[in-house]
Order: C-alpha cells, then structure tokens, then sequence
C-alpha cells in the first residue's frame, strides 16, 4: 500500500507529519529519530525525585489501619492505648473528618448506581485493606506500633466473593440501598445477531475468564501534603497519573477552591493504578491542614496489592457463527464485570466491563453483534483502570473463538483472520458497538508478523517437532484499540470528566529558554524526550534546548493527565498546535530583525535565518529584542513569545497490532516456555523508535505475566491469598524472550503529528497469542483454553479432565 511504510527498529523515516507544508528541509527533524531519553541521565544516577525521596521540615508520617473483614458493621474503636505512645500526634476515624463527602463516580448511562465511597470507612467495611483509622506520628515506626493497640470490633456481614452468585442475591448486598448488587448493565447491539447464530452453519462457543491482577508499579502509591497555614494553601506531592484531576476534585472535597496544587514528581510506573483518587490522598492533605504541619504517607507492597485498584477479573460467555468458507457472521456475548466493592473515581465501575463488551468485535468484519454487559460489586478491592482497559480480556476472547473456528474447519488460523480482517479499502469500518475505526494497517499487521516469524517454515518446524514428541505451539492473536480517546466516543461508561482534550502552552523567556508546558504526567513513557522532540522540530530548536514541565496542577489551567494511550495523541498534538502558532509569532518578530519577508524566514538547530543567505540571529538575541532591547524592535512589532492551544481527537486514533508467540509445553511439568515472541504493530508516525520499542517490550512483559503468571487470589472470606510478592507471581527476565518488533506508520491524516497511541498494545495482545499458543501446543490432547492466567495446575487439570472425558467416550 503507497500510504504504509514498513519502520523497522532503529530505523527512522524521513518524512514530515500530515499537514505539515511548511516544514522546511533546512530545519532538522527530530521526529522519527532515536533521541536518547533526556530523563536518563537524571534517573540512573539516583537523582530523580519521588515522593518517598521528599523531606519537609516539621514532616510527620501516617500509617493506615485497615479492615480484615471482607463484609462486616464496624460495632466500635478503641484507640485510647495507641494515643498513649510517645511520639504519637493523633488517632483519626471517620468520625474526625464528617467535614469531607463521600467521593461518588457519578456516571450519565442509565441505571447506574453510583457508590458512595468514604475517606474513611463509616459503620461498615466492604472488603479487606479498606482503611478504618488512620495514625500520625512522628515517625513510621510509631505509627504502625500504635496501629497495632487499635482494638475494632465488628459484627460480620455476609459475604459476596463469587461475581455470579453476587449478581443473583437479594440478601447479601453490599450497598443495600440498591437493592442488587449489580451496579450496572449495558446491552451493545447491531443487527440479528441471536437469530443469525440459530441459522449460521456453524457455530463455536466458550465461557472464558480472565482473573484479577495488580498493576504492581515499582514504586508503590505515595503521597505528602503540605499546608502554608500562612496563605491558606496545600500542596499535595502524589504518585498519580492525573494530578489535574485530583486537584479539581480535592479543591472540591476540602473547599479550598483555587488554593490546591497537586504535583506528580517521578512517579515509578502507574499502569492505570495510579490513575484513580485514593482514601489516602483525601487524608493526608486533610490531615496537613488539620495538624498545620506535612504529612507523609507511603505504603508498603502488602498495602499495594491489597488496596491499589485491581484489574480485569471478567466472566465471558460468547458465540461466534460462521459459514463453510470461514466467514464471520454473528458474534453474541454476555460479560459480567467484578467490580469490587466501589466504583472508583473518576472511572465509574463500568470502565473496564464496558471496554470489554464493546472492544469486543474487534478488527473483524462481523455484521451481527449483540453484546450484555453487567458490572456487580463483591467484597474484594475496588476495580480500575489497568493497561489496556478490557481489551485484553476482549482479544483473549474473540482469539479464541477464531482459533476454535479455524479448527473446526480444518482452517490455518492465518487464513481464517486474512479473510475476515478489515481491509484497506473498508475504513472506515463500523463495528457493532458503534465503535469507528479509521484507516489502520490491520491485514499488513498479520502479514508483517508472519513474515518476520517466518510462518509457513514455523509450521513445517512445529510439525518435526510433534513427530519427535513435543508440544510445541503457534499462537496468533490481531486486535484493534482506540488510542488517545476523543471527547466523543460512543461506548464511553459516562464518566463525570472529558478526556477527549488537552492543551499546552509553549514560551520563550528573556533569555531564549523554550519551556513547554503540559497536563499530562509521565510515569514512565519518556515524555520529556518525546515531548521536547516535537516541539524542537516545530519551533526550530534542539531537544536538549526545551525544558518540560509536566504533572503539576498549578502549570495549566486544566489537565487531566496520562492513561488510555493518550500523550503522544492529544498531548503530542496540542505541543505541534502550540508551537506552530509561536513559530509563526517568532518568524513575525524575525522578519523586521534581519529585514526579510516572513516567507522567507526560516528557524532550525536553535537559529533564526533568512532562507538561501548567512543572515541569521540566536533565539536567544530574539529574546532580547523583544523583552529587553527598548530601541530595536518597535512596540507594534513585539510579539508576545507564547501559545496555547489544545487538541481534541474527537472520537480516537485506531491502533492495531498483531502478535505471534510460540510456545513449549513441558509434558511432564506442564510449565510453559516462551521460545519466540513476534509483534507487528501499527502506531502511526513514530516520534522515537527507541521508547515505542521500549513500551512494546514492556507491554508484552506485562501480557505474559497477564497470561501465565499473576493472578490476585481471595478465599470464600474474601482474604487475599496473595498478599505479597512470594504469592503474587510477576514475570522476570527468565520468563520473557528476546521480542522481535517490526513497526508499520499507516499515514493518520486526523492527527496533527500522524501519532497513533501505543502504550497498551503489549498487554493486549500477548495474552491472547500465548493462550491460542498453548492451545495449539495441546490440540493433540483435544484441549480448549478458556481461563488466564495458565498456570501449570491450571493445564494439569485441564489435561487430566479432556483424557478422563476421552477415557469415557472409548
């Protein structure tokens, strides 16, 4: 196709980005280039700064008592012996601060029952790690031994672990002002699909689940706050994702409106989990103002899995028709969303159920869809955003009803996704969610990725393998994702937020010093390399020369933050607005300086010139000119050297991918080892090939952990089984190949920049390629795999019941 080109690793194009006439071939482009991560130097020598590293004068330390019952009524507490210890400054319950609301995720889809969601809990708890008090003193090591004098007694309540039998009681509810647990439902649907099911030729089904997981940041959730009594000010240094967000709601909670500055300093990985209000945030900078001194809170990994917003945890039942040729026909599917115990702020409790039923078509041409979502609350921890919002559970679905379909008909699952994946000149296509999907390399994605895996010699080599007894297995595993997501899309869960927009401002002080400034907050995704990359390409400067400044509410005047793949998206989008804008500001004020026509202006590597001569000035002697120099610019010539704008996608950017894994099973162990991991993927024009690489490396780490390794376990009392990294399985270097990444940039004519986002798409697509994997290596033994992670015990009992079955069909 003459609009894709095939980007290899390391490897970038020399091109400009859509709309971009102006940009001349004198100035360099940083665009597309491997720029070192700016952020480097700082980080691997220790000198970054994160919460834990910041020290306040006067600073006291909160430790948080949290409930061990999964459902109970909070009769009493006692913390008369906690008060006692030395050192101790106060012990606070809900009590202490009926000042503050409960925060409720209010939601616009009908019949949603919006929590309410207290600081701390009020007369009952909903499920373990849910804070009840909380103690301040002047050091950790008081606080946890006065925390643990604090007597509470409870009365227990039933409990509600299993999502199904929650959504079936009457009795056991969580929120008894509802009077149901299910919080609420959602039905997608286009066309026939029920009665085009009952008349397709051939059908496959599956009931398929994919279990709970922590997003497991390196750095758990920190938080210190600090009150100027003075000016009647907070500033709450925080670990999040969004600190535009939790500044709006915070100036709200605690009525201090236009006085609250939330700043996100390094943040070590988010995952989504940082991207969410916590009790704790609420509390400590209540507690700042209350105590009029700092007050730090930093939890520990037992706190992280226990409290942090968990991921997935989805029930599936679905049916994929067909005909004779492999033709999809109709797609049906009925989702039950584990929420946990409340809707989290801002997301609602359908952020994650929704994604799954309405991402789940896919990239396929599927006429008839009808899809029921339901989201129900059970005694566990609170649900949230994880990389990927339910399209890993979405693609690990419909994978495998492809591979299933395929195998019915004796079909290679090459084939079968070649002949039912959008094409090139079927955008934009219309999936039965409503979901639009613009141009995107879909079908060159799959051939891509099998060129690079060398497909057809992989089959013949699968083939030798099984002859000599091994179970060696090919996975293959296509999606689509909408990334930086507009203001309007059609399948959002209502959230009480936009974050289809985002702004930033660019500027150039006295002395020629370019600062751009943003709402977006980087945990990880080297965006003070990224960003500086296409504001220096726009204005004509060098990375090195622009200084970004991110994650902290009191820069910009709004801004949401970092997750669903936006910051190149939105945010790349509005720094190409802004800095074109204070381009043609800068060639304005040039064009007097050297006494040329503003066409004939040209900026590059940190200069000023007029094209085709030697004349030429610093930016920083422009700088001078206009703020400094009284005599040589005349005053209706000064511009000032600044611009805002910002950048809503509308509806989103599509993205898409596709994923190979080959696999070995031990037959003896049931241990799956990873041989070859393949990813072709499609995320427009690259701004820096060695971060996308770096975040589909990663993406994939989390995927095979996803697929094979984490899973977040609750007993029949809803008590977490895996409460610490001895249980909690991550994967390691041991478990994860050398990945091969080959990129395509399908032109992205809606996008400023041409960017597509890409930092999901690992995780997305890894678990469906390794499940379809291991049930190509297993396919000798009649197996279907239907739940994740696939654990060794998981496959061993899998294995033992398809040859009881057999025995008994003989």
């Amino acid at each position: 196709m003459n609009d894709v080109v095939d980007h290899r690793p390391g490897v970038s194009q020399d091109h400009a980005g859509p709309g971009d006439d102006a940009l001349s071939t004198s100035r360099p482009k940083y665009v597309g280039q491997p720029v070192q991560r700016l952020e480097d130097p700082r980080l691997l020598t220790g000198a970054g700064r994160y919460v834990g590293d910041i020290r306040l004068d006067r600073m006291v330390h909160a430790a948080f008592l949290r409930s061990d019952q999964s459902h109970a009524r909070i009769v009493s507490i006692n913390a008369d012996a906690a008060k006692e210890i030395p050192g101790v400054l106060g012990v606070f319950t809900a009590a202490d601060f009926s000042e503050i609301a409960p925060v409720v995720a209010t939601s616009r889809m009908a019949n949603y029952h919006a929590t309410a969601n207290p600081a701390l809990a009020i007369d009952k708890v909903r499920y373990v790690g849910e804070p009840v008090a909380v103690v301040v003193a002047k050091s950790r090591y008081v606080a946890e031994d006065a925390m643990a004098l604090i007597e509470i007694e409870y009365e227990q309540l039933e409990v509600v672990i299993d999502p199904e039998a929650a959504a079936a009681s009457q009795t056991a509810l969580l929120h008894p002002e509802f009077g149901t647990n299910v919080i609420f439902e959602r039905l997608f649907k286009t066309g026939e699909a029920e009665e085009m099911l009952a008349a397709a030729p051939l059908t496959v089904k599956g009931r398929f689940r994919f279990h709970r997981k922590s997003p497991l940041s390196m750095e758990n959730r920190s938080y210190l706050a600090d009150y100027d009594r003075g000016r009647d000010a907070l500033t709450l240094y925080s670990s999040t994702q969004i600190p535009g967000i939790i500044r709006d709601l915070l100036s709200t909670l605690l009525a201090m409106p236009g006085k609250l500055r939330v700043v996100a300093p390094d943040v070590g990985g988010g995952f989504g989990g940082k991207g969410s209000l916590y009790q704790e945030e609420i509390i400590v900078s209540a507690l700042a103002r209350k105590l009029g001194r700092p007050v730090k809170y930093v939890s520990d990994r037992m706190e992280d899995l226990a409290s942090t917003s968990q991921g997935f945890d989805e029930l599936v039942t679905a049916e994929l028709g067909f005909d004779e040729t492999g033709r999809f026909l109709a797609l049906n599917a009925e989702v039950l969303g584990d929420i946990g115990a409340y809707s989290i702020f801002p997301w609602t409790a359908a952020l994650e159920p929704v994604q799954v039923v309405s991402f789940l078509p896919g990239a396929y041409k599927i006429p008839h869809y009808r899809g029921r979502v339901r989201g129900v609350a059970t005694s566990k921890a609170p649900t949230g955003p994880y990389r990927g919002v339910g399209r890993p559970t979405s693609v690990f679905v419909l994978e495998r009803l492809v591979d299933m379909a395929a195998k019915k008909l004796g079909m290679d699952p090459k084939t079968i996704r070649a002949r039912n994946l959008v094409g090139p000149d079927e955008f934009p296509h219309r999936i039965g969610s409503g979901i639009i999907w613009e141009r995107s390399g879909f079908t060159e994605c799959l051939d891509k990725a099998c060129e690079v895996v060398g497909y057809e010699a992989l089959r013949e080599k699968q083939q030798a393998a099984r002859k000599a007894g091994r179970w060696m297995g090919i996975g293959i595993a296509s999606y689509a994702e909408l990334t930086g997501i507009g203001s309007r899309i059609s399948v959002a869960p209502g959230m009480p937020i936009n974050t289809g927009n985002e702004s930033a401002t660019v500027r150039i002080d006295s002395t020629g010093a370019v600062t751009a400034i943003f709402g977006v907050a980087s945990h990880g995704q080297s965006l003070e390399t990224t960003l500086a990359q296409i504001v220096a390409e726009e204005l004509g400067v060098r990375p090195q020369d622009v200084e970004i400044v991110h994650g902290d509410s009191a820069a910009t005047a709004h801004g949401t933050g970092t997750y669903a793949s936006r910051s190149a998206v939105i945010g790349g989008g509005a720094a190409i607005l802004t800095a074109r804008v204070l381009r043609d500001k800068v060639k304005r004020v040039a064009s007097h300086l050297l006494e040329a026509s503003v066409e004939d202006i040209e900026t590059g590597d940190g200069r000023i010139f007029v094209r085709g001569t030697d004349h030429q000035i610093s930016f920083a002697e422009l700088a001078r000119a206009v703020y400094s120099d009284m005599k040589t610019l005349p005053l209706d010539k000064r511009e000032k050297l600044e611009a805002s704008e910002s950048f809503d996608p509308y509806l989103g950017t599509t993205t898409t991918a596709t994923h190979i894994a080959v696999v070995e099973v031990d037959p003896e162990t049931y241990t799956v080892k990873l041989q070859r991991f393949v990813v072709a993927e499609d995320c427009g024009r690259m701004i820096n090939p060695l971060v996308v690489d770096g975040q589909v490396h990663g993406g994939v780490a989390q995927g095979i952990g996803a697929a094979l390794l984490e899973e977040l376990v609750y007993d029949g009392q809803g008590q977490l089984l895996t409460a610490s990294l001895v249980d909690y399985m991550a994967p390691t270097a041991v478990e994860v190949p050398d990945i091969e990444v080959a990129h395509l940039e399908t032109v992205n004519p809606d996008n400023p920049g041409g960017f597509r986002g890409m930092g999901e798409g690992g995780t997305i697509g890894a678990p469906a390629a390794i499940a379809n994997a291991i049930a190509d290596a297993l396919s000798h033994a009649d197996v279907e795999i239907s739940e994740l992670p696939v654990t060794p015990e998981r496959l061993f009992r899998l294995i033992g019941a398809a040859t009881q079955n057999s025995s008994k069909e003989n």
